[in-house]
């Protein structure tokens, strides 16, 4: 073997690609020694998908060499559907692998269930995302901002998301009204997880697209927190961290004016 990874709970990487899998048909999962990692763009080239699972995550984790494996994520969903929330999955892979191997083991059983997914040659482009000095950056419950969003939704395709010192302001207009959901800074001591966390450098506000966001918010049962940093002519970055150190982030460029 050239790759094993052993996931404890299969869960994990199921809830990862059903975020992304509408977003992105096929990718290369880059593995080496560091973990498992995944960077693509969506068709239309306005969101950036970026994942990393720590090789921490994994026990064992064992990765010879640099390997990209590339697969459906439609193909990889309808596998993993296979699997128990908890059972433990194990990915492996030969060197010049056509296949991927999945081993479903289950944690209550003697059940062992074996997949092999085909692998395909992707030729993407690996995109270096500058490190950035954001503007704001707001930490909310991830459950919030999904509300949010898909409540918004229902009113317009376009969200103007505005940081001062006063708060966070999420707003919309479309064809039937308005609406405008504000958050202030909100220390929760006894539900840390409930806590809204602002820190601003200066104030920033810049329009998106709802639908990417709400698509984005698919990955709200990865984390009970969400971090959206904003910059003024930068995308946002919404990013779902993961045990270990790994995350799974969602780059969105703003709308520009003539397009809202």
């Amino acid at each position: 073997m050239l790759l094993e990874a052993r996931l404890e709970q299969a869960n994990l990487l199921k809830k990862v690609v059903d975020a992304i899998k509408d977003l992105v048909q096929d990718c290369n999962f880059d593995c080496n020694d560091s973990g498992v990692a995944l960077q693509a763009m969506d068709n239309s080239h306005v969101a950036l998908v970026s994942m990393m699972l720590k090789a921490e995550s994994f026990s064992p984790f064992r990765c010879d060499r640099n390997i990209a494996l590339g697969i459906n994520l439609s193909s990889l969903m309808k596998v993993l559907r296979c699997a128990q929330n908890e059972d433990i999955l194990t990915l492996k892979a030969e060197d010049a692998p056509d296949v991927v191997n999945l081993v479903f083991e289950s944690s209550e059983s003697d059940r062992l269930s074996e997949y092999d997914i085909k692998l395909m040659d992707i030729d993407q482009e690996h995109l270096g995302i500058p490190e950035t000095e954001y503007s704001a950056t707001i930490t909310m419950p991830s459950a919030e901002f999904q509300r949010i969003c898909r409540d918004l939704m229902a009113l317009s395709e376009s969200v103007a998301i505005e940081a001062t010192k006063e708060g966070v302001k999420f707003s919309c207009s479309g064809d039937i009204g308005n609406g405008a959901v504000t958050l202030r800074s909100h220390t929760n001591v006894d539900k840390p997880e409930l806590n809204v966390e602002i820190a601003l450098s200066e104030p920033v506000a810049l329009t998106f697209s709802l639908k990417y966001l709400v698509n984005f918010c698919k990955a709200s049962g990865l984390s009970s927190t969400v971090k959206l940093c904003l910059s003024n002519e930068v995308p946002l970055l919404v990013e779902y961290t993961l045990a270990s150190n790994s995350y799974l982030r969602f780059y969105l460029a703003p709308k520009i004016g003539d397009e809202e």
